[in-house]
């Protein structure tokens, strides 16, 4: 029996190897749809991961809240050249603290962007004036050195943490720790190097060069002030901003919905104008997973219907064949196979056909991601169960459109199949 199924694959693979050109064309659909299938995937997963890993970093239990212009402001603000004030408070953050349950810590932090220069090196950064529990709700960590303290805060001290790019363009081989560095008109001593990127940098982020420096958020109160000055063209305008974000960290996940509500009612009792966003990265995280499944349906469908494609191509081929070969089956059948072996004779073909097309398709397809992460540099991820999936799908596609002809081949009568010419 083993030896007779031998026979037939063999047999199967000598047709298809005497039509190679045809048979490589017939392919070709199976060969793009298995390979859009795993590319498509593995570059929408990366996608994808970049996109949960950055709202992981905010922190699921954490709660943003971000100070945002209000839009009716704008026109007023420009026609009257008066000072516009707007946005969260150190009194918010103190009422939240006061009145929201199940808050473990609130971080308040302030952004100013401003030129930092260390002998003749000169970068544009971002100084966020933070707490010294700021790492409580970010995922950094400190690289070298240490993090700003309470009695420096208390202090109002002169001191500062670079993020890791901002180390590296300002000092490129030496260790900037202990080194003096000048923010404006004043000079801040450096005490720590951070690594990554977190909650608060998510938010000063310029680009992808991620060019802060943090310090005490009491620095930069009484060196900066709560008033920013904007000139262009010859005209400037005056916002008064005391915070540009608040991170509030519930201690239970399961109160981060309920506790985001509590904080926006108690916000808008407080702010005349809606000038703060209130940021949920734990419903950002869902949302991204629901978006991520409908982006592979809809990338797993439009690969379908190459291989579906394909298929349609293979059982075209196969009615060709099975009229070419009307004698032979016709010998076939008279030196006395049964319909059995007729249909196992043509299946086996078009399950070769699709086999070989997913086995190509498979190739391309791995080979595909690693081009676009080498050229494009961007992250694609090659699940097993998409390669897995492309192949079977392939396989299954030869036996499903091989079926009619291998059973239309199989219903000739003998005779008629003898006397075809």
């Amino acid at each position: 029996m083993f030896f007779h199924a031998k026979r037939i694959i063999f047999l199967g693979f000598l047709n298809i190897w005497r039509h190679r050109l045809r048979s490589t064309l017939t392919i070709l659909g199976i060969v793009f749809g298995v390979c859009s299938v795993i590319a498509m995937l593995a570059i929408g997963e990366g996608a994808s991961f970049e996109a949960l890993e950055q709202i992981k970093q905010l922190g699921s239990h954490n709660i943003i809240l971000k100070s945002v212009k209000p839009p009716s402001s704008e026109s007023v603000n420009t026609e009257t050249n008066r000072m516009l004030e707007y946005g969260l408070t150190y009194k918010d953050a103190e009422r939240i603290k006061n009145t929201v349950p199940g808050v473990e810590v609130i971080v308040p932090s302030r952004t100013i962007r401003a030129n930092v220069t260390y002998r003749k090196k000169r970068v544009d950064v971002n100084v966020i004036g933070v707490v010294p529990w700021y790492l409580q709700v970010s995922n950094q960590k400190i690289k070298k050195g240490r993090f700003i303290s309470i009695l420096e805060t208390d202090d109002h001290k002169n001191v500062c943490v670079l993020s890791s790019n901002s180390a590296r363009r300002l000092f490129t081989t030496e260790s900037p720790l202990g080194k003096d560095i000048k923010v404006k008109s004043d000079y801040y001593t450096v005490i720590g190097v951070m690594e990554g990127s977190g909650v608060a940098t998510q938010e000063a982020k310029t680009g992808d060069t991620d060019l802060n420096l943090f310090i005490p958020l009491t620095a930069a109160k009484s060196r900066f002030g709560d008033i920013l000055v904007n000139r262009s063209s010859g005209s400037f305008s005056m916002e008064k901003v005391e915070l540009h974000q608040i991170i509030v960290k519930v201690q239970e996940i399961t109160a981060v919905m309920a506790s985001a509500e509590v904080i926006r009612g108690v916000l808008k009792r407080f702010h005349k104008d809606i000038d703060f966003e209130i940021i949920v990265p734990q419903r950002l995280l869902e949302q991204a997973e629901r978006f991520k499944r409908n982006s592979n349906i809809v990338l797993g469908s439009i690969a379908a219907i190459s291989l579906l494609v394909g298929g349609i191509g293979i059982m075209n081929i196969m009615l060709a064949t099975v009229t070419e070969r009307t004698r032979e089956i016709g010998i076939r059948r008279a030196l006395g196979a049964k319909k059995r072996d007729i249909i196992v004779q043509f299946l086996s073909e078009t399950v070769l056909l699709s086999g070989s097309g997913g086995l190509l398709g498979l190739i391309l397809g791995i080979t595909i991601p690693f081009l676009v992460t080498y050229f494009a540099d961007m992250i694609t991820i090659v699940k097993i169960w998409s390669v897995g999936g492309a192949f079977g799908i392939s396989l299954l596609i030869g036996i499903v459109f091989g079926i009619y002809p291998a059973y239309r081949a199989a219903q000739m009568d003998p005779i008629a199949a003898l006397r075809h010419e």
